[in-house]
């Protein structure tokens, strides 16, 4: 008798990798690893679903994939009355220390197996849900579009279409020069000390002239509604945004993070007693200019993002470099 649970546990981090790059959300994720883990033990239930298990990582992963899809599309709903911008749910863990070495949660490596970029996901937000089943099965895991075909329930010829046009969207919106990570930390520094001091002409300095802000507040938190776009607007838009989180909330703290690898901020704040506020914002740059700048407010977004420790180094980007 096959021990069913140590042989599909061998298999949840890179399951949990690829549900959370076609979900975007670790508790969706989670969900549907839940729900492959369901119909991997009925189909052990009789003899012939057994013997069409030849590959068992394959069939889990297209298990998982149709489990995502379906998930996909139901949300696609849901988001089109969304209140506000969607965003993906962060992955968010302490800059590394070399003093006392860096190693994330067994959760945090499963979503972050072959690095999966916070700039990525927001990009495959874009897609439709078969373009971005077809584009992370096969590019990112090398599933075959025969078994792409059947996840999606097409051709093959039709599912190698899809990949390629949920590529050549990404392609469009990936930074052709991203900043290395020492000049990506000196833009962070320095957006965030001009929005800070209000200082516009030092903020347009990091800014390139077709910067988008996109915000994702979940109709609970003041953000952008629609994308800013402009390094103008956006400058405003992100000083405005300071002020008001300055006047309007109590014990404002920020710290540098890493989000999905990547350095970003965190913040917290009283907003109303009965609502406190946290925040996470992400950076994409290319050719020494911030090009994105995106920011997660939403609850239930950032249920799994560790608090601000009392005394933790705050406001600052501090002295260690992030490799």
């Amino acid at each position: 008798m096959r021990d069913l649970a140590t042989e599909f546990e061998a298999e949840r981090g890179h399951l949990m990798a690829v549900a959370y790059r076609m979900l975007g959300s670790r508790t969706e994720a989670e969900d549907a690893v839940q729900e492959t883990w369901l119909r991997y033990a009925a189909a052990l239930a009789t003899p012939q679903a057994r013997a069409e298990i030849r590959d068992l990582r394959a069939w889990l992963t297209t298990t998982t994939a149709r489990v995502s899809l379906d998930v996909l599309r139901s949300a696609r709903v849901r988001r089109e009355t969304y209140h506000g911008q969607w965003l993906p749910e962060p992955v968010v863990s302490r800059l590394p220390d070399p003093a006392d070495g860096f190693a994330p949660d067994p959760a945090e490596r499963a979503v972050h197996t072959d690095q999966v970029g916070i700039a990525l996901l927001t990009l495959l937000e874009r897609l439709s849900p078969e373009q971005r089943v077809a584009f992370v099965l096969h590019d990112v895991f090398a599933v075959p579009f025969a078994e792409i075909a059947g996840v999606l329930g097409s051709t093959p010829i039709a599912a190698r279409q899809l990949a390629s046009r949920a590529r050549r969207a990404v392609a469009d919106g990936t930074p052709r020069q991203p900043a290395d990570p020492a000049e990506h930390q000196r833009l962070v520094a320095a957006f965030l000390e001009a929005a800070e001091s209000g200082e516009l002409d030092r903020l347009l300095e990091v800014l390139a002239p077709d910067v988008v802000f996109v915000g994702d507040g979940g109709g609970l938190f003041p953000t952008s509604r629609h994308p800013v776009v402009g390094a103008v607007k956006v400058a405003r838009f992100a000083y405005g945004l300071f002020r008001r989180a300055v006047r309007d909330t109590r014990d404002l703290r920020m710290v540098p993070v890493l989000v999905n690898g990547s350095l970003g901020i965190q913040v917290e704040a009283e907003y109303r007693p009965d609502l406190p506020l946290r925040g996470v914002m992400w950076f994409v740059t290319d050719q020494s200019r911030l090009t994105g700048i995106y920011h997660q407010v939403n609850p239930a977004k950032l249920t799994r993002v560790p608090r601000i420790a009392p005394g933790e180094d705050t406001r600052t980007l501090g002295s260690r470099p992030v490799s």
